[in-house]
């Protein structure tokens, strides 16, 4: 009867690739040592100049360069399941965007740190691996214990931070939804541009073109079209009104949340009490953002959820400004089937918020908006 392989032993195939790996170690490690004392030194020296710092974003940039093959390497050799950081991306245009983006690169400085400290560790390796090939026996496991400390080192300093990760895709995700918002935002304000307040406003010329050219011959019909006139031009104006209040309200610029919210209280079609304890104003894109779930919020009590009454409460801890609305109505409002909840979801998590919805059936409904709020001082 032959014995078993345990399930922990190395395997042929698996040593070769590891002891390989090993005997490489001393003399990438050396390359990519010297490289990074060379963007030290380089860097240092050249830092008072004005070319410096953008010699110094160039060797960082070179940096992800050595990692990129360290991690390739770590692929073949040692079977390790590896991601490549995201793409560096600079928050402002232009060359010295470019560069303060390099040197603020956390990924091509964690790189860097990687091949400082790997420089004795790949020597020491390759001079454990080099005695235990003359002990062949203990070979396996001495390859095995080597490049497990390889692999956590890579796993460390050259792979991608799952949470960072994470982030930057969400991020991603939440800009396009909030471009898209703002894109249908413009294309709303647009139609009713087109639709309302131009269309009124290209019939008053008209009008008063028409009165113009009656005024000589029959002054009455042309006052009567005069006073008409007059009446459209109202509301145009009214029109423009409801539309800059849709944009920005002026109460909530001028006087702040609390009473922008009591106004927009007093045009639901269901009574709304309001509670508001907030010490100070937020900040004016956080106000806004508030202001507006609370809109919408209010808009779906009338539309949707046959109530008799609703409250909103809005208070703010030490870094939150919270903004719960409840009704008495029949419930079931839910983010499922893209509704309008879903939206203000996203809009919320674009800036870190976060939006809670409890609503069974037969109600009541209740709905919590947390927004990102820091005190001042």
């Amino acid at each position: 009867m032959t014995a078993s392989r345990s399930p922990s032993s190395p395997r042929p195939a698996g040593t070769a690739r590891e002891v390989l790996h090993l005997l490489l170690n001393p003399f990438v490690d050396t390359l990519a040592f010297c490289y990074i004392a060379v963007c030290v030194l380089v860097g240092g020296l050249t830092s008072v100049l004005v070319f410096g710092l953008p010699v110094l974003a160039l060797l960082l940039l070179g940096c992800r360069g050595i990692a990129r093959v360290e991690r390739a390497r770590a692929r073949l050799l040692l079977r390790l399941e590896l991601r490549e950081p995201s793409p560096l991306r600079a928050e402002h245009p232009g060359f010295v965007g470019w560069v303060w983006a390099q040197l603020r690169d956390p990924v091509a400085w964690r790189h860097a740190l990687y091949a400082f400290i790997r420089l004795p560790w790949g020597w020491l390796s390759f001079c454990s691996v080099f005695c235990a090939l003359l002990c062949f026996p203990v070979l396996p496991w001495a390859a095995r214990g080597l490049t497990q400390v390889d692999r956590l080192l890579v796993l460390a300093l050259l792979g991608p931070s799952d949470v960072l990760e994470r982030r930057v895709a969400q991020l991603e995700s939440d800009r396009g939804v909030v471009v898209d918002a703002a894109a249908a935002d413009l294309r709303r304000i647009e139609r009713n541009l087109h639709d309302g307040a131009q269309a009124r406003l290209v019939s008053l010329a008209m009008e008063l073109g028409l009165a113009k050219e009656k005024l000589p011959d029959d002054p009455h019909t042309a006052a009567r079209m005069v006073d008409h006139a007059h009446q459209e031009a109202k509301q145009a104006l009214q029109e423009l009104r409801d539309l800059a209040r849709g944009i920005h309200p002026a109460i909530l610029t001028d006087r702040g949340l609390g009473p922008a919210l009591s106004a927009l209280t007093a045009r639901c079609t269901v009574p709304v009490t309001t509670t508001i304890d907030l010490p100070h104003r937020p900040p004016p894109a956080i106000e806004a953002i508030a202001y507006y779930t609370a809109s919408e919020l209010l808009q779906n009590i009338s539309k949707h959820s046959r109530a008799t009454r609703a409250h909103i409460d809005t208070w703010a801890t030490r870094d939150r400004l919270l903004l719960h609305i409840s009704d008495d109505g029949r419930g079931g409002a839910t983010t499922a089937g893209g509704t309008g909840l879903t939206g203000l979801t996203q809009r919320l998590n674009a800036i870190d918020g976060l939006l809670l919805i409890s609503s069974p059936a037969g109600g009541p409904t209740e709905v919590t908006a947390e927004l990102p709020w820091k005190n001042p001082g």
